[in-house]
């Protein structure tokens, strides 16, 4: 793996989290869906093995809640949806990366007056 390649996939681990987050913004999801939306960010990828773990532990850490909903057409669905300190959370990061950009930015002359 060259140095882009391996910078690249550090970046989105370093955002995958803040990605979750901000799409269960939206409301409440199943994880499918959530693996579907991410890989349709481009750039990203994500699969079952990375995602169902990430979720696992932004639950232990009170950013997520679950609920599992009976299916007819096969075994029950786990839904993730946002907590109050989950919102609250993802509001901080978004922030923080934003301020990350505009600072990266004045680095390579795009904010220099």
């Amino acid at each position: 793996m060259d140095f882009f390649d391996n910078w690249t996939v550090q970046v989105r681990k370093g955002l995958l989290e803040l990605c979750v987050l901000n799409l269960l913004l939206e409301g409440e999801q199943y994880g499918y869906d959530i693996i579907r939306k991410v890989l349709e960010v481009p750039g990203f990828g994500i699969t079952e093995g990375t995602l169902y773990p990430l979720l696992s532990r932004l639950k232990m850490q009170g950013l997520v809640q679950t609920r599992l909903v009976e299916s007819s057409s096969g075994p029950a669905r786990k839904y993730y949806a946002l907590t109050a300190k989950g919102r609250k959370t993802s509001a901080t990061m978004n922030e923080h990366l934003q301020e990350i950009l505009t600072g990266l930015n004045t680095l390579h002359g795009k904010d220099k007056r």
